[in-house]
């Protein structure tokens, strides 16, 4: 018998409740301020209150509390509805306005509202005129289908934060001479050799293999052994864990997919040096005042890359800056890291004659010295900041010279997100980002001749409040000598227009071909350069469906086995930087203007030679 009573009640409750939900639009606006508003709410609140006391607190009454403004966008589009009611009624009633002349709502707030609601959110009565009244705020004429749109805005923004460091890296000192970091080559050739071992027996005894077909793929480079790879490396830092920086932005027919994702971890953050071995870098290169020039200091980095880490500072004047600190000892082993990597490299994997890997060895030395010299950074920067000086795209930050040495550089902090950071914005964005980068790409090496050739995402930074893409990491610039722009460019261009015998032709002038290759060579060859420029030859190119990389990567055995020279040594940065750039419009998945955008940048190149040949 109580239990019907209680059912009974609970009916009631719910019945009262769906009866002052239901009333028409003009129902809801008068009770809000009259005085049978007032007695509705009051007996409504008896009948609840008395289906609480029974049912001794088990349910709770659901409220309708009117939304803040940052809940708008979580709202179900029917509920939005019910609280956008009356937002076409215009705001001036009976020819009257709902302000004075000092913009102060006339009137006075009558009653406590609709059950729920906040007092900040009733309407606005006069005592001398009975009319309709609205929420006359900017959320309560939202629709649902400015709801729908905000809530999809939102979600699509890439919003500035900074940079922390992974949750992986440790405080590990950095092996500061050359036989501490000999060492860790050593334990590492071992603990691969026992690596493979182990992965040749699983697959002996039926385990699953890796993936096939990439081009760094072998027992030895199974997926502990890459662990062990990426810990000594984030350990040692310095040339060696650059060469793995390199190889995590490669696309998968390089390396296998698992292995590209353990090596991503070598491009998020390296290990980062203990706070007495940072301070003893910072002591010797600007003196042991240092602090005294920053109105504070956080010691632990919020990043950490190959050859130094970043550490968040502010400066006397309230400017907030990021200092780059670099690993001691780095700069003294860059040679003696590579012959090491290079021999367990040589130990994990047969490499071909024609990869001609000590000449590209010997390229990366020279690029990874420049890059352990901060002054020389700080000028490569300094350079670009005025090359691209009221460019509404690219922001360089601005260097502090008085903080600037040959290990410590430090420059204006920046706030945005990492490119690879804005694969789920919309596609109109996306694709502006990729003919941002693929246009500067286009206009460093051909208009500039000066390159930032080091395509890792974190150097660009996209800050959406701005829509603005700052570039970071100037230390592997270099510049380019105009005879061979002068062939590139037309190499590029025979490519967009089909001209094979061009591209050929001008692939011999550049030293890419000595003249004695095979004929299966040269096909291959120019079959590679003419797939590279189908992207300038389409009006618009969808880097999201492309099939570049593996169809380069099928003419790869052909070229390493017949290969008679190495490439330009100008290619190898090149090459590195354009690649990354394709990547990155990959990786968005952009739909962007190609051939428009390189026949505007070889339009203008072929009007500066002109005008170059006249005055000479």
């Amino acid at each position: 018998m109580l239990s019907e009573v209680l059912q009974v009640l609970r009916g009631a409750g719910k019945v009262g409740a769906a009866f002052a939900t239901t009333q028409g639009e003009q129902m809801r606006l008068m009770a809000c301020n009259s005085t049978l508003g007032a007695g509705v709410k009051a007996a409504q609140e008896v009948v609840e209150s008395l289906v609480g006391t029974v049912m001794a607190g088990n349910e709770t009454p659901k409220s309708e509390e009117f939304p803040d403004i940052e809940g708008w966008d979580q709202m179900e589009q029917d509920e939005a509805a019910k609280w956008a009611v009356g937002s076409e009624i215009p705001p001036d009633i009976n020819g009257e306005g709902a302000t004075d002349m000092a913009g102060t709502p006339k009137g006075t707030v009558g009653g406590a509202g609709w059950p729920g609601q906040t007092a900040r959110f009733l309407h606005i009565s006069t005592p001398l005129h009975h009319a309709r009244f609205l929420h006359d705020t900017v959320v309560a004429r939202l629709t649902p289908e400015d709801i729908r749109k905000a809530r999809e805005a939102k979600q699509s923004i890439a919003r500035p934060v900074r940079q922390k460091l992974s949750e992986r890296a440790r405080e590990r000192r950095v092996p500061a001479t050359q036989m501490s970091r000999l060492v860790s080559f050593g334990g590492l050739a071992v603990g691969l050799g026992l690596g493979a071992l182990a992965e040749v027996a699983k697959q002996s005894f039926g385990g699953k293999r890796s993936d096939a077909g990439a081009v760094l793929d072998s027992p030895l480079l199974s997926e502990a052994n890459a662990e062990r790879i990426v810990d000594t490396l984030c350990k040692v830092r310095g040339a060696a864990l650059k060469l793995g920086q390199m190889l995590s932005i490669q696309d998968n027919s390089f390396i296998n997919p698992q292995l590209q994702k353990i090596f991503e971890r070598v491009r998020q953050s390296a290990d980062f040096m203990p706070a007495w071995q940072m301070n003893k870098v910072l002591d010797e290169e600007l003196g042991f005042s240092w602090r005294g020039k920053l109105l504070s200091f956080q010691d632990k980095p919020f990043a950490a890359a190959s050859i130094g880490q970043v550490h968040h500072a502010v400066l006397p004047d309230g400017r907030e800056v990021a200092m780059k600190i670099q690993y001691p000892g780095v700069a003294e082993s860059i040679k003696s890291d590579i012959n090491n990597l290079m021999s367990v490299l040589k130990l994990s994997v047969v490499l071909p004659d024609g990869l001609f890997a000590d000449s590209s060895l010997e390229v990366l030395q020279r690029e990874l010295t420049w890059e352990c010299d901060y002054r020389r950074e700080a000028a490569c920067a300094k350079h670009f900041r005025a090359l691209l000086e009221g460019d509404p795209m690219f922001k360089v930050p601005k260097v502090i010279d008085e903080l600037t040495t040959t290990r410590v550089i430090t420059m204006e902090l920046v706030n945005g997100v990492p490119l690879d950071s804005c694969v789920d914005l919309d596609q109109e964005t996306r694709n502006k980002i990729s003919f941002s980068i693929l246009q500067l790409c286009l206009r460093e090496l051909f208009e500039f001749r000066f390159m930032q050739t080091d395509p890792n995402w974190s150097n660009f930074f996209y800050n959406a409040e701005e829509n603005t893409i700052h570039l970071l990491d100037f230390g592997a610039c270099r510049e380019y000598p105009e005879a061979f722009t002068d062939d590139y460019i037309e190499v590029v261009h025979a490519a967009s227009v089909g001209d094979r015998a061009t591209v050929l032709q001008k692939s011999k002038d550049l030293k890419f071909l000595t003249g004695f290759e095979t004929k299966a060579f040269e096909d291959a060859h120019v079959e590679a350069v003419m797939i590279l420029g189908e992207a300038f030859a389409s009006d618009v190119f969808d880097f999201g469906t492309q099939s570049t990389t593996r169809r380069i990567h099928s003419l790869i055995p052909v070229m390493l086995r017949h290969r008679l020279t190495p490439p330009p040594e100008e290619t190898y940065s090149l090459h590195r930087k354009m690649a990354g750039s394709f990547l990155i419009c990959s990786k968005l998945r952009a739909r962007i203007p190609c051939r428009a955008m390189f026949l505007d940048i070889y339009n203008a190149y072929c009007h500066r030679r002109q005008e170059q040949a006249g005055q000479a």
